[in-house]
């Protein structure tokens, strides 16, 4: 048996796994402007709905760019934002134990969608210092099978990755299961010693550019919702 080159190699990696790669990319996009197309869709028919009612409850979409979209409802901003590489799941990974996956490893390989959650106030006054929180990721192959890693509803609902086949209807629910759990986490009143100490300088800036850190778990760990992210 003749032995191979070096060159022919990289060839054989290229015209394959290279290859391969462009293909989970090139899905992902796709993937991502139906979650776009969808996000549009629940903030009109939230706005239909909402807007008679209280005219203060403002929804709002916004496409920034191919690779990021935010909607903004009540206090709150979900920010949906692509990842522009490939990520293949390790060994010890749930999906790679999978019989789906074993039978073909290139089904490891997945674009990732991360949804983040920020208080819209720290958009509006610029408070830069502000955090925001991943409550979901969802990950999508060549072959269109998705899960979702994340918060409540996000970790459980969406984990089947050898069946779940990414449709407008799981695209609508991600969303949807997305915005339910925002609504629910709320801003708690962070614990007295983490703020009860603020420099001349960090007040200075406070009052001029709503410096001061605001976050929805301040000084608390995430892990209070009981329901860690797998």
């Amino acid at each position: 048996m003749q032995e191979i080159t070096p060159y022919e190699l990289i060839t054989q990696v290229l015209e394959g796994k290279s290859s391969m790669k462009q293909d989970v990319y090139q899905n992902t996009i796709a993937v991502f402007k139906q979650f776009k197309e969808e996000i549009k869709k629940v903030a009109d028919q939230l706005n239909k709905d909402i807007a008679p009612k209280d005219q203060r409850l403002i929804i709002e979409f916004t496409e920034k760019g191919e690779f990021e979209a935010e909607l903004k409802f009540a206090g709150d901003v979900l920010i949906f934002y692509m990842h522009t590489n490939v990520f293949k799941f390790d060994e010890e990974h749930g999906v790679s134990k999978t019989a789906y996956s074993q039978e073909d490893e290139r089904r490891r390989y997945c674009g990732i969608i991360s949804v983040y959650n920020f208080l819209s106030d720290s958009f509006k006054y610029n408070r830069v210092n502000d955090l925001g929180y991943m409550i979901g990721r969802v990950f999508v192959n060549r072959e269109n099978h998705y899960m979702v890693e994340g918060k409540r509803q996000l970790g459980f609902l969406y984990d089947d990755f050898a069946n779940a086949v990414m449709e407008k209807e799981a695209i609508r629910a991600i969303i949807e299961s997305a915005i339910i759990y925002t609504l629910e986490f709320d801003l708690l009143t962070p614990p007295y010693d983490v703020v009860k100490e603020v420099s001349v300088m960090q007040i200075q800036e406070a009052t001029n550019y709503a410096m001061l850190k605001t976050a929805k778990r301040m000084g608390f760990s995430f892990k209070v919702d009981h329901d860690s992210i797998k």
